[in-house]
């Protein structure tokens, strides 16, 4: 009676786990990373040539310097606080170039911004950190962004995730039905 028993378990454990680990469609690698992360590991690896960030400081900066990255998009608006006098000086004074591409609004989260700053994109030969204050708009973008490339809603939706996408996510299912 006992092996009856554990075998339908262990089935059940087992299509538990299964379904834990799947992680929808485009269940890929995230191009989200938490910078506290970046600072301690002291090394960061792109994901297609992007990594998503909330707001980095200084020694954040100098890891994805030292990482190989050749630019920082900044989405913040010019307004927005960055816990730092002037992160553009010390981006370019690392190396790497510095690219604002604000997005202050819903109204800017759209199908046109997202065609730009996929150009935007492509023109860098090496990796490129994008960030916001917390990464929410990022991934909105990049939700945006793969869509664009032919992704169904639902895996544009995850890539988004991926990025960063939060409490945005309802304005980014209005751009997507919109299209």
């Amino acid at each position: 009676m006992k092996k009856i028993l554990s075998l339908p378990l262990w089935l059940l454990l087992g299509f538990v786990a299964a379904c834990a680990a799947d992680n929808g469609p485009d269940s890929g690698p995230s191009t989200y990373v938490e910078i506290a992360s970046v600072i301690e590991s002291g090394h960061v690896q792109a994901v297609d040539g992007i990594t998503a960030a909330g707001q980095p400081d200084v020694a954040a900066l100098k890891v994805f310097a030292d990482s190989g990255y050749v630019a920082v998009v900044d989405m913040r608006g010019p307004d927005e606080d960055r816990g730092m006098d002037d992160e553009k000086g010390v981006v370019e004074g690392l190396g790497l170039e510095y690219v604002a591409f604000p997005i202050t609004s819903d109204d800017e989260l759209s199908f046109d911004r997202a065609r730009e700053f996929d150009e935007l994109i492509g023109t860098y030969d090496g990796p490129v950190l994008v960030h916001c204050a917390s990464s929410n708009r990022v991934g909105a973008m990049l939700a945006l962004r793969r869509s664009l490339k032919g992704a169904s809603d639902e895996e544009a939706l995850q890539h988004g995730k991926q990025g960063g996408l939060t409490r945005l996510e309802p304005v980014v299912v209005k751009r997507l039905a919109e299209k």
